[in-house]
């Protein structure tokens, strides 16, 4: 899960977003110390991820809020399936509830739609693995719910991992210079890779010794090409276009990665209801 002071951060600024000045609502129709309990539902089948953040947004307002799951992060729920039932200040979960809920929601369908890339491909020797098409602010959370999902995650930023793109390439004045300038200028830890869009660059940069080479935009039949002539000398990483009914062509390929930017940055929320009982 990701680091708490990072989440309560998050929590904390969300819950004054959506009630800057208290909610005139509950405020005025729930009696203080009013107790309830609740359970949340799934409306449709999915996979659950973001269990630890839904219950720190109840605790950081009220300690006293109980939780009992009937399902963890990464477990697949079915359609009308009661996956937590929750008791405390009614006051409490009215205004916890559409915070709770949005980021649940979120984190599910991002680890819903990971699940489907994985089983598209689980039979074969290859990982799906999210990029950082992210919302700003919840990069952590969203690549968690990859990993809840079944997926791995690529580099989290651009400070722990080197990937030298088309524009770095026309910068630097070709792959070799840019892959020798990158070398000098990090730790012996660090890994380089390079997106290579022809086989040719594909050869450079191998060459030049890259660590990862990407096949950005290549055809199925040129990937396998570029798998064959990268021949196991350096990973490679197979990046665009990637969706569900083209990723098990993609994986047959022979790459031992797939980035797929779907599995965040066009995500559908999953439908999960609380209701008090």
């Amino acid at each position: 899960m990701p680091d708490k002071l990072y989440t309560d951060d998050l929590i904390i600024n969300a819950l004054k977003e959506d009630m800057p000045f208290g909610d005139i609502t509950t405020d005025n129709t729930v009696k203080p110390g009013t107790r309830t309990k609740a359970v949340l539902i799934a409306k449709e089948e999915l996979v659950v991820a973001g269990t630890e953040i839904f219950e720190r947004v109840f605790m950081l307002m009220d300690e006293g809020t109980a939780f009992k799951w009937h399902a963890q992060d990464g477990d697949r729920v079915t359609k009308g399936f009661v996956f937590l039932e929750f008791e405390g200040d009614a006051s409490v979960l009215l205004k916890g509830e559409r915070t709770a809920l949005n980021i649940l929601q979120h984190m599910s369908g991002i680890a819903t739609k990971t699940a489907e890339f994985c089983l598209r491909v689980e039979d074969l020797p290859v990982k799906i693995v999210d990029t950082r098409k992210t919302m700003p602010g919840l990069r952590q959370l969203e690549k968690y719910a990859v990993r809840a999902g079944g997926g791995s995650n690529h580099r989290f930023c651009l400070s722990d991992g080197v990937l030298i793109k088309d524009n770095h390439i026309k910068a630097a004045g070709g792959i070799t210079q840019a892959v020798k300038q990158v070398r000098a200028g990090i730790q012996h830890t660090v890994k380089i890779e390079v997106e290579a869009e022809t086989l040719e660059q594909v050869a450079e940069a191998l060459e030049a010794g890259a660590d990862i080479i990407m096949f950005d935009n290549m055809n199925p039949e040129m990937m396998k090409q570029a798998a064959k002539l990268v021949g196991g000398r350096a990973l490679t990483e197979a990046s665009g276009d990637v969706n569900l009914d083209r990723v098990r062509d993609v994986a047959l390929t022979g790459v031992d990665l797939i980035s797929v930017g779907e599995l965040t940055h066009t995500v559908k929320a999953a439908n999960i209801s609380m209701r008090f009982v």
